[in-house]
Formats: C-alpha cells, structure tokens, sequence
C-alpha cells in the first residue's frame, strides 16, 4: 500500500472520524485499512461492501452515510480481525474476499529471526535489509528499462535502426543491465554468506515460535487467556537485552532459549488460575520437547487419551481380582506402544511386584519390577502410572516437568503486584482476573499510598448506568496522570465494547505517563480480547487449605473482640466454630461432587456476617440452646445457604454446620473434637495469638477425615485432577495419530467409525412394539418400553447417519462440515461426539465404554420386547428415563388396588442373599418391582450386617445388592434409615427443577445403618446408576 501513488491510510471503527478518512480515500483513490472489526459490521460499510456505485457521467458516485461522493476507481478496502476463529454470515462473506492472514509456525520463525539478529548482530540484520531494498531497487530499475524500450518501439514509426533515440535506450540499458547483472551475483554472494550467520540464531527462533503456539492454546482452557503477537514479541526483545551476555556463540543460543523461556512462564503463570498452572507447566514442556524431536507420538497420545478400545472383552484374564476390568484395559493398551510390547505378560508374571506399586503411597516413585525399571525413559514412565494408579500421575508429571525442563517450571511465582505493575505502561491495562472470594480492590489502594497516588485514585464497581461516569474518570486520569480502577466488568457486558474503543485509542503521546487503567473481572467471553492480548494479567486467589484458611479468618482479628463480648467463654468456641466450618466448606470443593452436588463460592463477608450475629446473640440472649438454633438456622439457610441451591446441598450444609455450633462445644470446649482424629477441637487459648499458635500446629494437608470424608476422597480427587489436567492438555497439544502401524490422525479416526459402525444394533420397529405392548390401564410398563425405544431410536439413527456422512467426508466424497468434523474430533480423543451426547442418556465415560453401554442397553430392551412381557427383574442402570419407570411402577400398583398414588411411597427392601439376579430372580413380586444394577461411593452395602458400613481402603465405588422396590400407602419411614439420594451419574450436579431436584437425581433409597445418619450426609454417601468408566 505505501508504494502506491495514493499511498494508504489505517484506521479503527473506535476512531471518531473513521468515516472522514474512508470517504477521503474513496475521493482520492486510497487505500484504506480498517483494524479490529468485530463480527458484525458497521452499518455504514454496507454501500462499500455491496459496491452501490452509481454511473454519473464518465465516472462513478457512492452513497456514503447522508453524503454522495466520487469513487475513485484506484480506491482499495482492507478489513483486518484479531477474532482467532470468526465465522461471518453468508451475506457478509459474498461481499468480500476472505484470507487467512493468521501468523504460521514458519512465518513467526522468520520473524522472530529478523528480531534476534537484530539485537544480537545489528551489523548483518542492517546489511540484510540494505541488500533487500538494493536488491527491490534494481529489479525496479530493470522493469523500468524493459518498459520505456517497449514504449519507444510502440511508438517508433519506419526503421527502428534508425530511431537514434531508441538505439540510445538499447545501448544504454544494456550496459546498466550488465552492470546491475553484476552488482547482483556480488550482492547474492553476500546475501549467502549473511544468511549463514543469521540461521545459526534459527535455533532460537524456532524455540520462540514454539513458545507462541504454547500460549495461543491457552485460550481454549479459559477465555481470558489470551496474548498478542506484539506482547509476545516485546517481552522477547526485553528477555534478550536482559539475559546474562556470553562471547561463546553456543553458548549464548542456549542462554537466550533458557532465559525467555522462563521469563514467558513467568509472566503467563501471573495471570493463571492456580488449577491452570500445572497444565501450561505440562504444555510448555510437552512442546518444547516435541519441538526437539524427544516426545513419540504414540506415546503422547496414550497418556492424554488412553485405552479407545475395550480390549478385556476378547484379550487375556485378569491376573488377579485387585487389577480390576478398567485397570486391566489400559495395560492390555499400553502393551500395544512399541516400547511396551508383551507388558500385560510380564505384568502377570510379576503380579506381586507390581501390586507393591498398586498399594504404596507414592507410586509414581516406586520402581518397577524386573526389566523394566531401566528399559523405559520417563515418558514411558508417565504412560505407567496412567495405566497403574492415575490418581498419583498428576505429581509423576511435576517430577517429568523438573527432570526435562527445570525445577523452575513447577513453582510458579507469587502474586506480587510491583512486578505487574513494572511490566506495564500508561497505555497498558492492568487486568485482575478474579476468582470466588477474592477481592483485589485492597491490593490495589495499598500499593497505590505505597507509590504515593492514593490521592489521584479513583475506583468505581460497574453496573447498570455506571458506563458514563467511568469513561469520564479515564478521561480526567489521562490528563492528571491519575489511576482508575474499574471492577467487575464481567456485570456490564453491554460497556465491554466502549471499553475496547476507549483502550484502543490510548495514545502515549497525549496521555501522561502515570496514568494507569485497572480492571477486574470473573472470567468472561464478552470481555474485550483487544485488551487481553496487550494488557499485564494477573491472579490473586485466596488461600487454599484448612489450615491456611483458618489463618487467615484469624488474621483480620485482635484481642479487642473478647472485650466487646459479656461471655467470652461462648463466644470464643463458636468463633472457632465458625471460621472453623467456613474453612471447611470452602476446602469441600476440592473433592469435586462428593464434596459438594455444586461447587458454591463462599466468601468471606459470608463469615463477617456470621461473626457479627454471633457477637449480638450471645450477647443479648442467656438461652444458649436457642441462640445456637438461631445461629444455626442463619448461618446455613440465609447467610451462606443463601447461595446454596441443591436441595441435598441444603441438607449438607446444616449438618457441617450443627457439628461446630453445638451445645458440646461450648461445654466441653477443648476436649469437643470436631473429627475422628482428635486434631481438630476449639483451641483452649485466649488471645488470637494462642488460635493463631494452635493452627499453626494443624497438618498442612488435612486428610479427608476432617471434612467427615472417607480417605478415598483422596484419591478420587487426584485423580479428577490428573483427568482435568489430561482433557485440558487436549485442547493445548497438536496429537499426531499415534495409531498402531504409525497410522495418520484421520486414519484412526476412520477406524474408530468403522468399529462403532459395524457393531450398530438396528433401530427398534415401533409400529411392531405397539401392537406387543399396546397402552392399557393395567400395565404402565408398556408405555415405559415404547417410550425408552423411542429414545433409544432418536440415538441410534443419528449416530448411523452421523457416521455415514463422516466416512464419506474424510475420504473427500462429501463436504466436511462443522458437526461432522467435532463427530471426528471426538472419537479421536476418545470422547462422545456432543451430537450423540445430546441424544444419549447422560454419561461421564469414554467413548469405547460408552458405545459397550449403550449396546446392553439396546440388548436390554430387546430382551424386554423379545419377552413380550416386563422382566422378572430391571437393570435400572439401562433405562434411559429412571424416574417414568419407578412412577410407572407405582401406577401400577395404584391402579390394582385403585389407591390414591399421593399416598403411596416406596419401601426398599435389600436382596443381599442374590448373587445373580437374571438367573435368581425368575418371577417378579406380587407387588412392585426387582432392580439391579446400582454402585454405592463414600461407604458400602455389608451384605453379612445387612447395613451401610465404611468403604475399604481404594474401593472407591462399590455395587449394591438387588433391591425390592414396595410400594406401600401412608408409609412412616424410620428415622435412622440412611435416605441416600441416587443419581444417574457420578457427577452428581443437574439442571434444576422446580421441585428443588436436578435431572440428575433419580430418588432417596432408605437404607439400614447403626450410625448417626449425619456420618453418611458428610461422607456424601450415595447411589449411582452409572460410572465413570
């Protein structure tokens, strides 16, 4: 564009004469380029974009907005999108010409080249650049020879021999031409030798264009993780000025890949979330050494996806009981990588040995038995303990980390809010990204009077109408060099792009050089991506832990308390009590559903709340008894319950609750333990020093006990860890195909396709089910048949058309959509296609477990429709809509003794003395209904004591005995049955109904036990349909 007559001219649609200059390039025949277009244009393009040109005269006119102007044939029209992945309607699309202008790996390499020699070697970059104008100059000059002599010929008339101008021109430019022939081989010769001592940085530039490709990924896990190509290349340039000098050239290289390698984790590790920074760890390491050429694909794609086939079903025998179907089938996987082959036979051989490693602590640190403890790298290593025990994988990966890259790599730094601050500019936003129970505004006002601009400080918290007032308070700051906080932008996503418009006009020229723009917000996909890509991000979380939680509830008290209070001796212990259970239902979160249905952000105005009313009420009120039904009743239905909305939730929360603010604790004092283990009491000090001493005294790392956990928890929290951590790394790492025989990417996915496709069971005939199972009042399982077939058909008719369509498209027969192409995506991670998963009964497992359950469910109700008759007994586990087959059972019964069906509820009779209830169970009840099929977690079914007892250490899931679901009228439960809820996954968490239940949960089954049934509401005992794998 700079080389044209007209030149060219750059604007934004936030500029506000943005019209002005495209109706001056349309006049005078610019070349306009538009920056930072959204995804919906500026109505005022549209007479540009469709070409609305009106013939006036010998030329052409445009309406542009209320004015008719004069189009100017040279004029050019440029539009220019930072979106990563825009999708533009069709009527904008045949408008324009779309390119993918995105940077590539090859085309950042070449860039981040010219930077490093540039700052490395000015001398050759300077001598580049001047040969490749010289170079531009002289082919120019050559064009321009070859033109005028065309000109003269076209206008010479008779002999050209005897046109002397034109004989000039020949002779003239053919001594120029050879001149110039020469001044080129010369300047080729130079170029080679330049670009020599240039490609020995090539190995720097690739290892940066590397890192870049890392961090771009990075807005898959989270929308606020976003980065510019110009941060990315400024914070080179400052990482090469700053890395320790070496004269030595290999040297140097390796200092310089080092150096910004940890300066770039350092700065992205600022602003990720705590769960994050583990998996950015894993990627950077991953693509470094894919990069290098160390990581095997095959293997990669194991660790990250592991079995996508059930291979126990025709494959050898389970060694032994412990190793378990699921555990055996990533063995039997891992056996097929080439490093690993005839593993499953060795396993069996030394089954003890490994199952040393199956019961240590630590596994991952553990070596393995014979052979193989040397034979394998420490990626194999890692494919290991995936397959063996995944819940230790997630610290096997911060080990793989700091072996390969550094120590560094796994401790992130600290917040630390003057090194953000360093890192920024005046036209430079300093982003808080916040999390539940963080608020930064304090940071900010206290390293404000730390700088001395307290007084030139102005924050405002965004809502409704506050846009206005903040756009002037950036305005005034910009002129005092004052700084403005904005917080919560997450509220006003209607302002999101007035924010963008006033952050991309910041110029550093009329704008002082104090002035500094903060903002915080939850993440948010409204958030302006303009300001992410260049602003300084950062995350402050609140402390995580039992033990730091509590110091940090006391850290904000002092002695002065006791004094305000007329019975120190209550109010101390239930203090304790409170900052005790705000701290435990905050740690709860950390063991995902069986902690909480719902993870809820408390925070810590929740327990300011709970303090002040504790301070009033036992100062008002003698009654202790009542003023702790009071307390408990505020506390876990408004002031924290307020948040709560799953019902069982609800449940919970009041009992934690009741097990710290109780009469016992007041009484007894130090010798009320709120725990098994005795640790944890209310501390007999006096001052906030002595609490403060007394928890510092509490284990770092709490086991599950303290929480009223089973010790299980642990590992089903790692191990949710280490699959979030894999799942994540999906969407951060390019898989190859890693298939068997070096197979491609879509290969596999075509194998995948043709396995599921071959195995389709036919759709069900529903013109046949109707005439066998017609709708009769007697018999309401008739309908739950047709109904569940029904279902059933919608899955099985999409999964056979979807899978067509895909085989056809990956072989180019077809067009690839959108739908299909994630069909493809899917299956090669082995996940459910969301296309299926909308159609299908909910499940957590993967895609090679969840095609065989679908198959017996299939197998189920052909069985059903095969018997033209209800089962003797159901598999509960396969029907599709649990809560009609449980409502239809009891209309029967209403129906046969023409009962109301309000009165009725169900009686749960356990069948503990059946071991096989397809065979056993011949002949339904007179009454009611016999089911299987259901898995038990935080406790299990005794079937000797006939009662709910503790799990057994590393059965993390169990399975119930069949059950004689009765119905009976006016029914009176016992009180000290169990009422466990049962879901249809382990995910526990629904959409919420109106009746307070999600559609996840099935019903309450009354079970036997001899404990207090608030042992088992805190373990979060309950009954599943479904498992994870």
């Amino acid at each position: 564009g700079k080389d044209t007559e007209t030149g060219i001219d750059v604007c934004k649609l936030s500029e506000a004469n943005f019209l002005r200059t495209l109706e001056l390039g349309i006049q005078f025949g610019k070349w306009i380029l538009l920056e930072n277009i959204g995804i919906n244009l500026d109505p005022a393009l549209e007479p540009i974009l469709g070409q609305q040109k009106v013939k006036d005269g010998s030329g052409f006119t445009i309406k542009l907005g209320d004015k008719t102007i004069t189009y100017n044939d040279t004029f050019k029209f440029f539009l220019t999108t930072t979106l990563s992945n825009p999708h533009y309607s069709p009527e904008t699309s045949v408008k324009v010409t779309l390119l993918n202008f995105a940077i590539t790996p090859t085309g950042l390499e070449d860039q981040m080249l010219g930077i490093v020699v540039a700052k490395e070697r000015p001398d050759l970059e300077e001598k580049k650049t001047e040969l490749v104008v010289a170079s531009a100059k002289m082919n120019k000059t050559l064009k321009d020879i070859e033109d005028e002599i065309l000109r003269l010929l076209s206008e010479s008339s008779g002999d050209v021999l005897e046109d002397d101008t034109l004989v000039n021109q020949v002779t003239n430019s053919k001594q120029v031409s050879e001149e110039i022939n020469e001044k080129q081989v010369v300047a080729k010769a130079t170029e080679i030798g330049i670009d020599e001592a240039r490609e020995s940085y090539r190995a720097v530039a690739y290892r940066t264009a590397v890192l870049f490709f890392c961090i771009v990924e990075l807005t898959n896990i989270d929308p606020m993780y976003q980065y510019s190509l110009q941060w990315f290349q400024k914070l080179f340039s400052l990482a090469v000025d700053q890395s320790p000098k070496n004269d030595i050239l290999e040297e140097r290289l390796q200092i310089l890949k080092d150096f910004f390698t940890e300066v770039l984790y350092q700065s992205v590790c600022r602003g990720l979330f705590e769960k994050d920074k583990p998996l950015y760890s894993f990627a950077l390491c991953s693509r470094i050494l894919t990069g290098d050429g160390k990581m095997d694909d095959a293997e990669l794609r194991f660790l990250l996806v592991g079995p996508t086939a059930d291979l126990v079903e025709k494959g050898p025998p389970l060694p032994a009981e412990w190793v378990g179907k699921p555990r055996w089938n990533e063995i039997l996987t891992l056996a097929q990588l080439p490093a690993f082959k005839n593993f499953n036979v060795n396993f069996a051989k030394h089954i003890r040995g490994f199952q040393k490693i199956y019961d240590a602590v630590e596994a991952d640190k553990e070596p393995l038995p014979g052979e193989w403890e040397g034979k394998l790298s420490p990626m194999q290593r890692l494919c290991f303990i995936r397959a063996m025990r995944m819940d230790c994988l997630k610290s096997a990966i911060l080990t793989f980390i700091s072996q390969q890259i550094g120590q560094q790599f796994v401790e992130p730094p600290t917040f630390d809010i003057a090194k953000s601050f360093a890192d920024s500019v005046n036209t430079t936003p300093l982003v808080f990204i916040l999390s539940p129970g963080t608020d930064p505004v304090a940071d900010v006002i206290a390293y404000a009077q730390t700088l001395g601009m307290a007084k030139r400080f102005e924050s405002i918290s965004l809502g409704q109408g506050q846009g206005p007032k903040a756009s002037k308070l950036i305005e005034n700051a910009m002129a005092t060099g004052g700084w403005v906080l904005l917080s919560n932008c997450h509220l006003m996503e209607s302002w999101m792009p007035a924010l963008e418009a006033i952050v991309e006009q910041f110029n550093p020229d009329t704008m002082s050089q104090n002035f500094r723009l903060w903002l915080t917000s939850m993440p948010a996909a409204s958030f302006p991506a303009q300001v992410l890509q260049n602003g300084v991000k950062m995350t402050n979380e609140p402390p995580s832990g039992l033990r730091a939680n509590l110091l940090r509830s006391f850290s904000a008290l002092n002695d002065n308390l006791w004094e305000e209070s007329n019975k120190p001796d209550v109010y101390r212990p239930l203090l304790f009590g409170f900052c005790f259970f705000h701290a435990v239902v905050q740690d709860r979160r950390k063991f995902g559903p069986i902690g909480w249905n719902i993870a809820y952000g408390f925070t810590p105005e929740d327990l300011m709340v709970c303090r002040q009313q504790l301070m009033n009420f036992v100062n008002q009120y003698d009654d202790t008894a009542k003023v702790l039904k009071v307390l408990n009743f505020l506390g876990a239905k408004i002031n924290y319950g307020g948040r709560v909305t799953d019902d069982k939730d609800k449940l919970l929360i009041s009992t934690i609750l009741e097990t710290y603010i109780c009469i016992e604790a007041v009484s007894q004092k130090d010798e009320y333990k709120y725990s098994t283990s005795g640790l944890y009491h209310p501390p007999e000090g006096e001052t906030i020093q002595d609490i403060s001493n007394y928890i510092r005294t509490l284990p770092i790392l709490p086991m599950p006990e303290a929480f009223g956990l089973h010790e299980n928890c642990n590992i089903t929290s790692a191990q949710d860890e280490a699959a979030k951590l894999l799942t994540g790394m999906q969407s951060m790492v390019s898989l190859g195909g890693g298939g068997s025989g070096g197979q491609s990417a879509d290969e596999v996915m075509d194998d995948t396709a043709a396995s599921i496709q071959e195995r389709l069971p036919k759709i069900f005939l529903l013109d046949v089910i109707e005439m066998q199972f017609p709708t009769i009042y007697e018999e309401s399982m008739n309908t739950v048949v047709k109904q569940e077939c029904l279902r059933y058909n919608n899955l099985l008719s999409t999964m056979v058309s979807s899978l067509k369509d895909f085989r056809k498209a990956i072989k180019g027969l077809i067009v690839m959509t959108l739908d299909l192409e994630n069909v493809g995506k899917a299956m090669f991670v082995n996940a459910v296609p969301d296309m299926w998963d909308k159609k299908a009964p909910p499940s957590l497992k993967p895609l090679s477990s969840w095609y065989l359950d679908i198959l017996a469910r299939v197998q189920f109700f052909q069985t059903w429709i095969g018997l033209g008759r209800a089962p003797p007994v159901f598999w509960i586990s396969g029907i599709f809509f649990p809560q009609a087959f449980f409502t239809g059972a009891m209309q029967n019964f209403a129906r046969k003794y023409n009962e109301e069906i309000d009165l009725l509820s169900y009686s749960h009779k356990a069948l503990d003395n059946i071991v096989d209830p397809e065979k056993d169970l011949l002949k339904p009840p007179d009454n009611g209904v016999y089911i299987y099929g259901m898995f038990l977690e935080g406790c299990r079914y005794d079937t000797t004591t006939h009662q709910l007892e503790d799990s057994r250490p590393k059965e993390l899931y169990t399975s119930l005995p069949s059950f004689w679901f009765h119905p009976i009228k006016n029914r009176v439960p016992d009180p000290t049955d169990y009422r466990c809820p049962c879901y249809k996954i382990t995910s526990r968490k629904g959409v919420l109904l109106t009746t307070g239940h999600s559609t996840n949960f099935v019903l309450y089954i009354e079970m036997k036990t001899n404990k207090d049934t608030s042992k088992w509401i805190k373990a979060g005992a309950a009954a599943f349909l479904a498992l994870k794998f």
